[in-house]
């Protein structure tokens, strides 16, 4: 029996080793690199920003005149019935003709250029450079928020694999457990509920072993996810979180306006509010346009019942001058448009104090969490040496006779206390660490 658990035991702790050696490790630094580029949010926010950009490539088209051409080829058959007066006989004369054809080809070129519109077309060009530069800070902004996703959940499947490698440990010791509890039941000095307790701890762990490489392979298939898809079937992680613990409240505030990608954006969003305020108020100013027009058509009759009718006519020539136009009244249209423009601009100003409020009151609640993610992290790795140093007296306390089988037990379950506290003592500090870098951008850097 005794043989049966420790050699249950040995085949966990070579199955753990065997698989973290042929899987392989996948770094974070790697992970974020694939994602970067690889991010189905990512993508999507790079292709917006691409549509602004393009936007913004053709502005100065707003500066360029208008030209549009037109033409037409067309032909005709038509019956004709005339009556007219001789001018010398004075009596009515009938012409009629059937079938008569005729084609007439025409074309012409327009050409409109807005010379003053109010300045209009320049607040639109500078409207569309505005969305180009926020399309990238969005993007910048999805970039900064997918990284910390990815770290958070990277860290995540570290935390469950040293969790699952505690749990090994654990079940080293209750295979121990139930080997010294058979061995005095053996001898007579020992009582069937010490042996059947300890079994039943060994099951709830290697219970807590399965739900724990679940969650381990949910995670990684979560994180895969993240990257587009692009992590082999089969990895590793990292074996340790690493934590910076010298992160400053106030390096992290400073410059916060320009250092947070979300608050820039908001912040565009206010430029882009007054330059649609800006082309509101030039619809108020008339509108000058240089105009200009070629035309050309030609007229061919095969027949012409009508002697002052010619047979074949050619029209060609262009025109030039300029056209103003200036709204007087259209039912308060372009009032209510301006009005709107500036309630919007108003709405986009709260909108940026009050998310620079969030921001400012976010950073301060991610610190007070880090500096207190800290202390305990402190505090759990004294306790993990102690429940240690517990866990081997009373073990050998045991072995001794002198310890009862509920007092190793409970040494025992201190130690599984204190590696748990521990394990997510360094993974809410990593927490704390991300949400301070996403607040201020420096996830990017």
């Amino acid at each position: 029996m005794n043989r049966k658990f420790l050699g249950t035991s040995i085949l966990v702790l070579v199955s753990l080793i065997i698989r973290s050696h042929a899987q392989e490790k996948i770094s974070l630094e790697q992970v974020v690199a694939l994602a970067l580029d690889k991010n189905f949010d990512i993508q999507l926010s790079r292709n917006t920003a691409t549509a602004a950009e393009t936007d913004n490539n053709y502005s100065s088209g707003v500066f360029l005149p208008v030209i549009t051409g037109s033409g037409s080829k067309i032909w005709n058959s038509n019956d004709q019935n005339q009556k007219q007066i001789d001018s010398k006989t004075g009596h009515d004369t009938t012409r009629i003709a059937n079938g008569v054809k005729s084609n007439n080809l025409s074309g012409s070129i327009q050409l409109t250029w807005t010379l003053f519109d109010g300045t209009k077309m320049f607040a639109t060009r500078n409207r569309l450079a505005e969305i180009a530069i926020q399309g990238e800070l969005n993007l910048k902004n999805q970039m900064v928020n997918s990284v910390a996703a990815i770290v958070n959940n990277y860290y995540n499947v570290v935390q469950q694999k040293q969790q699952l490698r505690a749990t090994t440990e654990q079940m080293s010791l209750s295979e121990e457990r139930v080997k010294l509890a058979d061995k005095k039941l053996s001898v007579g000095t020992g009582a069937k509920p010490e042996l059947l307790q300890a079994k039943l701890d060994l099951n709830a762990q290697r219970t807590l072993v399965l739900a724990q490489e679940t969650s381990i392979a949910q995670l990684k298939a979560q994180l895969n996810v993240l990257v587009g898809m692009q992590l082999p079937e089969v990895y590793d992680v990292s074996d340790s979180i690493v934590i910076d613990l010298n992160l400053n409240l106030a390096d992290i505030q400073n410059n916060i306006e320009n250092t947070n990608f979300g608050l820039q954006s908001v912040q565009r969003n206010i430029t882009i509010a007054r330059y649609a305020l800006h082309e509101r108020q030039a619809e108020r100013y008339p509108v000058l346009n240089f105009v200009s027009n070629y035309t050309y058509s030609s007229t061919n009759n095969t027949v012409s019942i009508n002697p002052s009718a010619p047979l074949y006519s050619l029209n060609k020539g262009y025109n030039y001058g300029f056209a103003v136009s200036m709204p007087f009244l259209n039912g308060f249209t372009n009032r209510r448009l301006r009005r709107q423009a500036e309630i919007t601009l108003d709405r986009q100003e709260v909108f940026y104090d009050q998310q620079k409020a969030i921001v400012n009151v976010g950073i301060r609640n991610a610190y007070v969490n880090y500096e207190n993610a800290k202390k305990a992290l402190q505090i759990e790795e004294e306790n993990i040496v102690l429940a240690k140093e517990n866990i081997s007296i009373s073990l050998e306390s045991f072995r001794r006779g002198v310890t009862t089988y509920i007092e190793l037990r409970t040494a025992q379950q201190s130690l599984a206390d204190a590696y748990y506290t521990l394990i997510t003592a360094r993974y809410n500090a990593k927490l704390a660490e991300t949400e301070l870098l996403r607040l201020n951008g420096g996830l990017l850097k």
